[in-house]
């Protein structure tokens, strides 16, 4: 499975660059197209109360850097 982070950055926030290592602080990687990051899940079965848990992790990672995110999780 994999997890993709979109960022939506606000001029008011924290440069991108800090958002970028708090976020690869966390396992993400950084990527091109549609997504800006991604996380490779070890596991294919993840549950729904992990990637809930995971979703947390992000929001607390980003909470005070004024950024918007969407995750989708396949």
């Amino acid at each position: 499975m994999k997890t993709y982070l979109t960022i939506m950055f606000n001029s008011e926030g924290s440069k991108p660059s800090e958002v970028k290592n708090q976020l690869l602080n966390l396992g993400f990687k950084t990527a091109k197209g549609s997504y800006d990051f991604v996380y490779d899940w070890v596991e294919e079965a993840v549950t729904v109360e992990e990637l809930v848990w995971f979703a947390d992790k992000v929001h607390s990672a980003l909470k005070n850097h004024n950024v918007f995110f969407t995750i989708e999780t396949v």
